[in-house]
């Protein structure tokens, strides 16, 4: 039974509520619950039977503005999730099992007692991945390719015999965007005081210098409360600074110069622990003394459901938050790592988070990726939706997979590989996609003695093959805003 201080509004007296479309500007016309005497009281939006269908991913849309109603009632109360003034465009999804018995409803509400809240435009929208995925083409395009003009100067060099119509076969070898996976030994490098064991970490890092992968070290520190050791919470503030000071000699001066990025304080949006008991100052110390140990390593704040609009404690906007604050205590902040732990992800949802981050000018990491899916089809559509989002977003500067193998993996119904060892078809639609990012360009010297094509960032051989025989020759394709003409004559 409704609050009588929850409003109803049935989906169909709202404009294109289920029918994939999105107004740009809002209509100004909104409705208000007024008179709430709790944080579930609000707007409820009624969705008739048979309107939503199972395994359709469904994106929330509207636009929410909020008021104090009540005598002492203060923004300090409900800022800044829910700012005192001024209109805030909300998102969320969702994608049901099975067809809903009847109506179905949305509902809008958090906000504190005695807060009028304000929503206009509310709509539930079933996301269309591949016209998204249209939509991103040239803005992928735009961000990993450039224009290349390889250049025969007839007589410089190569030789004469190269003339206008020799056959060109362009293949890429690599692409410069990183993509890797997660791998681990046991769990901690100090389980017990004193106790310290580099072992595992030593020979997973001697497996990726032996095969030239770059690896990131993860994480340097654990700041939820659940996830610190026993003995350190029993420390004292003296010993835990101290304990701090030891962590951070001992791994950083042991591995310095041997990984290239630092997750440096896991996890802050969802805990406090160090900040807590050593002071605010705490968390910008670690990037701090991290940043002097190892000049080299990039340093990365770390955090989960920043890109799914389902968790208030970690929106785009705290995070920018948090980044600023380290930033004026003196961090180092070389990177934003959003983990990826996702489930029937909107495209638009991500984006939005991922254009709110790189106002930082920081480049972000995917740095925990996994898609939680019982369903292998929709696991790999949900996973196609996450990895286009982040290749033709230019903020985006790397994905690493949290596991891949079936069994192997911290989270359930999460595998592309299964545990006999066959690819399923989530890894299958990974496969495909690096397929289609990989450029192949074949024809012939032009009248000019030029070859042009356009391709992804990375490194390439180029055959050209004559009467007098085939030349080989390997370039690299880095970004750049002009055409890269490559001199096949040195």
């Amino acid at each position: 039974m409704l609050s009588e201080h929850v409003v109803e509004q049935d989906v169909a007296m709202l404009p294109a509520a289920v029918d994939g479309e999105r107004e740009d500007r809002p209509s100004d016309r909104y409705v208000v619950a007024a008179r709430r005497d709790g944080e579930e009281d609000g707007l409820r939006l009624a969705v008739p039977a048979g309107a939503l269908v199972p395994r359709v991913t469904y994106r929330v849309s509207g636009w929410v503005a909020v008021q104090a109603s009540v005598a002492g009632s203060t923004a300090a109360r409900f800022a800044p999730e829910w700012p005192a003034a001024g209109w805030r465009l909300i998102n969320g999804t969702f994608r049901l099992n099975e067809t809903p018995r009847g109506t179905t409803a949305v509902h809008v509400h958090g906000a504190p007692a005695g807060v009028d809240v304000k929503v206009m435009d509310l709509r539930v929208f079933a996301e269309d991945r591949k016209a998204r995925f249209r939509q991103l083409k040239d803005k992928t395009d735009k961000v990993r390719k450039r224009d290349v003009v390889l250049t025969f100067g007839v007589g410089a060099g190569v030789a004469a015999s190269i003339v206008a119509g020799a056959a060109v076969r362009v293949v890429q070898m690599d692409n410069v965007f990183p993509l890797g996976t997660c791998i681990n030994g046991s769990y901690w490098t100090e389980a017990q005081r004193g106790q310290l064991n580099y072992r595992d970490a030593d020979a997973l890092l001697d497996f990726c210098d032996r095969h030239g992968k770059p690896a990131r070290g993860h994480c340097i520190f654990w700041v939820v409360d659940g996830d610190v050791q026993q003995w350190i919470k029993d420390l004292g503030r003296d010993d835990l600074a101290a304990a701090v000071q030891g962590r951070l000699n001992g791994l950083l001066s042991r591995y310095a110069g041997r990984f290239p990025h630092y997750d440096v304080n896991n996890e802050m949006l969802h805990g406090r622990f160090y900040r807590d008991r050593l002071g605010d100052d705490a968390a910008a110390l670690m990037f701090r003394e991290a940043a002097r140990l190892d000049l080299g390593a990039q340093l990365f704040v770390n955090d989960y459901n920043v890109e799914c609009a389902n968790d208030p404690n970690a929106t785009p906007e705290k995070y920018v938050e948090l980044v600023d604050a380290l930033r004026r205590g003196g961090a180092a902040v070389g990177g934003i790592g959003i983990q990826g732990h996702v489930s029937n992800p909107s495209g638009e949802v991500i984006c939005d988070a991922l254009d709110k981050l790189a106002t930082t000018g920081l480049p972000v990491w995917i740095t925990e990726l996994d898609v939680g899916e019982p369903d292998v089809s929709l696991r790999a559509d949900d996973l196609e939706v996450v990895l286009h989002e982040a290749y033709a977003h230019p903020a985006v500067a790397g994905v690493v997979l949290w596991g891949f193998m079936q069994g192997r993996m911290w989270r359930q119904d999460a595998s592309l590989v299964n545990a006999d060892g066959t690819i399923n078809e989530a890894g299958q639609r990974l496969v495909d996609l690096r397929r289609e990012w990989t450029s192949d360009a074949r024809g012939t010297v032009d009248g000019d003695g030029n070859f042009r094509f356009r391709g992804y960032h990375g490194t390439y051989v180029v055959q050209v093959t004559t009467a007098a025989g085939k030349t080989l020759k390997t370039f690299t394709v880095d970004k750049g805003d002009t055409s890269l003409v490559v001199d096949m004559a040195n």
